[in-house]
């Protein structure tokens, strides 16, 4: 008990002695007097010459150290300076093993930080080129490839228990930060900035108040900040905690159009490095009217984290955002959309995958809802997404007076060059790497759809991707009392990728559907459509030129609203019947049954052999070629007298007439006046004549054997009524009948 009394004793004599000593080195010690050897020693060790113009002053209870206006110069500029700075340890809490700073302050700190045009930064030419080039000490205290043990470590090794490190006041103020980088023209300056925080202490929440100015000249913006929060880390510091987090950001300048913009950040949080859990609890965030909210856990810190929470976005206008944001605002043809928005979904999924269940979407007064995944490790998207009715057309540019001038010229342009643009003015039409990055497997449905004016209902579409290889594998609706079904395969795995395209019409009304679409009215009918195309190429042009495949159609019970065929072939009956017609009202359509044929395509150009189609009185037959890429229609078209077609007179059938071919032709461009575009044919009309001409010389052949057989009959008759008399000539009379025929 002695000794351990005396080691005690001992102890305590050997700190009163230390605290004595130290006592009396700060009361019989000035630091002001070596200033110089401190500001040689700097000078001699590194490439800054250390101004000290203001007192040092140190105290012992509690055990401090102050400098006032101190400044570093490198290559006589200005490189930091300081006005004051004050470091106050509680000396008792050193002997205690629980180090408390009582305080510290740090006011007027100014840095500058530079980059040359050869990209170098200031800071990089402290150290002298001797010491940069070893990476040690003048005095060689440390070795090359000695690595420091870090506390956490030097614990660990020791076995010893974590120092509960506490601080009582800090408060930075009047805090610049300036970088300037001549090779961009780039500068930053952080100024006015400040930090107050009191009672730091492992284990317990503390106070923040931290505020602050940021500025950039490309672009021209800047930023004041002011943010206030409760903090908190464990002795181990692996538990981390923000509550009461209040952020306020004022932002102006060049990209909020020199507007003021707000935005604000809120809510808590909780990291456990050790178990890798996080959480975030009530986060909101706002920009402008913009206000988003969430509360989300995540347990994982690596490739395959697990999250599990809600999100919401409130109700918001888009159009108000960009006007607040000082952004370009979008005109739509209907001032009144992209006014209300909103999201709101839960957060959920297995390891590794974020999984947005429930996810509803409100654009307007369209509702989408569904769910959506998202793969972290490997990027694959999944969607499946069904939304009830939008108006596409609503969120298009209004149209305007210039625009359609425009419009007009462009397409008189194209039409007098008949040429399409050549490859070098395009660009590819698709990023084919990414397209071999997508993992993707999506489903999206809408009710009802109506874009460029066509009312499309019940659509459903199914698209994937992998390794290159996008499907669509369905993509289906309802159109104008009938229905279509497409489906697409792109092959990008080479720099050529490849399409194949199929797509099934039935039963699609055109008139109301070209009513709708180019308000053309020339053609009526229930439309059956088989289209079966594969082409190559990454670029419009080289797609339209490398396709080929088959288009076959057929109309039933239709009619040319725009074009009375009827007429165009009683002019080549009146010519051929060398009469005049009198009918002055023909009527402006043709009525027709099954129309139908096949479009060969092949690169820019459809051929037609066989189109055939039923009219009244008549058979259309026809073949021809269309150029898409001039737009233009080259066809010949016959109509084939089959029966009367018409009550006026010069009209009439007559045996010669009967069988032959009135042509047709229908040829210009089909983008202008598609009624205009098919007239009687006068120079084929020579060949129709020819044939009527034929007709008519066996029908006169065989009026005069008629003839002749009628007056041979008559002449045997009479003679055998004159020998056998008039009772038993009539009875041979059907006999010879019989005989002439």
């Amino acid at each position: 008990m002695k000794a351990l009394r005396y080691l005690i004793l001992a102890i305590i004599g050997i700190i009163v002695l230390v605290a004595a000593a130290i006592a009396i080195a700060i009361a019989v010690i000035d630091p002001n007097d070596y200033k110089p050897q401190i500001e040689k020693a700097v000078e001699d060790n590194t490439n800054l010459d250390l101004i000290l113009d203001g007192d040092i002053g140190w105290s012992f209870i509690p055990l401090g150290l102050e400098l006032n206006n101190v400044e570093a110069k490198l290559d006589d500029q200005s490189f930091v300076s300081l006005q004051q700075l004050i470091a106050q340890l509680d000396f008792w809490s050193l002997i205690s093993m629980s180090p408390r700073v009582n305080t510290f302050v740090l006011d007027g700190l100014d840095a500058n930080l530079s980059v040359d045009k050869q990209g170098n930064g200031n800071w990089t030419r402290i150290m002298k080129e001797d010491a940069a080039a070893t990476g040690t000490p003048s005095d060689g205290s440390a070795q090359a490839g000695d690595t420091a043990p870090t506390p956490a470590a030097a614990a660990e090794e020791g076995g010893a228990e974590p120092l509960n490190f506490n601080v009582e006041n800090v408060q930075i103020s009047n805090a610049r930060v300036h970088y300037d980088d001549q090779a961009t023209g780039q500068s930053v300056t952080l100024d006015n900035f400040a930090v107050n925080a009191r009672d730091i202490t492992l284990g317990q929440a503390f106070p923040l108040d931290l505020s602050f100015r940021v500025e950039t000249n490309q672009p021209r913006f800047a930023v004041d900040a002011a943010i206030s929060a409760e903090l908190g880390a464990n002795e181990a510091l692996n538990e981390f905690a923000i509550a009461n987090l209040d952020g306020t950001f004022d932002m102006n300048g060049e990209p909020f159009g020199d507007k003021s913009v707000q935005a604000t950040l809120g809510g808590s949080a909780e990291v456990n490095l050790e178990n890798e859990v996080a959480t975030v609890s009530g986060f909101t965030a706002s920009l402008a009217d913009l206000k988003l909210r969430t509360d989300l856990s995540v347990t994982g810190f690596g490739d395959q984290p697990q999250l599990q929470g809600k999100l919401d976005i409130a109700a918001f206008s888009l159009k108000e955002l960009l006007e607040a944001l000082g952004q370009a605002p979008i005109d739509t043809a209907d001032p009144e959309v992209l006014t209300r928005m909103a999201l709101a979904t839960d957060i959920a999924g297995p390891a590794g995958t974020v999984a947005l269940n429930g996810l509803k979407i409100t654009l307007d007064d369209t509702t989408f809802q569904g769910d959506a995944r998202y793969g972290i490790s490997n990027g694959a998207i999944g969607l499946n997404l069904q939304g009830d009715k939008i108006n596409a057309d609503r969120y298009l540019p209004p149209a305007s007076e210039e625009d359609a001038a425009a419009q007009g010229s462009a397409g008189d342009s194209q039409s007098a060059s008949s040429s399409p643009a050549t490859p070098a003015e395009e660009t590819d039409l698709l990023p084919l790497d990414t397209l071999r990055a997508l993992i993707m497997d999506i489903n999206l449905g809408l009710g009802e759809l109506i874009v460029s004016n066509l009312t499309i209902n019940e659509i459903q579409s199914k698209i994937t991707a992998n390794d290159g290889l996008l499907k669509v594998n369905q993509f289906s609706g309802k159109l104008y009392d009938g229905s279509f079904g497409a489906n697409v395969t792109l092959d990008a795995r080479s720099d050529n990728p490849s399409w194949v395209i199929g797509s099934k019409v039935n039963s699609v009304q055109t008139l109301p559907l070209l009513q709708d679409l180019a308000e053309m009215d020339m053609l009526s009918g229930g439309a059956n459509l088989n289209v079966d195309v594969k082409t190559t190429g990454n670029r419009i042009s080289a797609l339209r030129n490398n396709a080929n495949g088959l288009v076959s159609f057929n109309l039933a019970e239709g009619q040319f609203t725009r074009m009375n065929l009827t007429r165009m072939a009683c002019q080549g009956i009146a010519l051929a019947n060398q009469e005049s017609l009198t009918t002055s009202d023909w009527g402006t359509s043709t009525p027709f049954n099954d129309m139908r044929g096949t479009l060969k395509i092949d690169g820019n150009t459809l051929n037609n052999t066989d189109l055939v189609a039923s009219l009244a009185g008549m058979a259309l037959e026809g073949d021809g070629t269309v150029d898409m890429a001039a737009s233009q229609l080259d066809y010949e078209l016959g109509l084939r007298i089959v029966g009367e077609i018409h009550r006026d007179p010069a009209c009439r059938v007559t045996e010669y007439v009967k069988n032959a071919v009135i042509p047709v032709e229908c040829r210009g461009n089909f983008t202008e006046d598609p009624a205009g575009l098919c007239s009687f044919d006068g120079s084929r009309f020579r060949d129709t004549l020819k044939d009527m001409a034929a007709n008519a010389a066996k029908a006169k052949a065989k009026e005069e054997v008629d003839e002749a057989k009628q007056k041979a009959e008559e002449k045997v008759k009479e003679k055998l009524e004159e020998k056998l008399g008039e009772e038993a000539g009539s009875k041979v009379k059907d006999a010879l009948k019989g005989l002439f025929k």
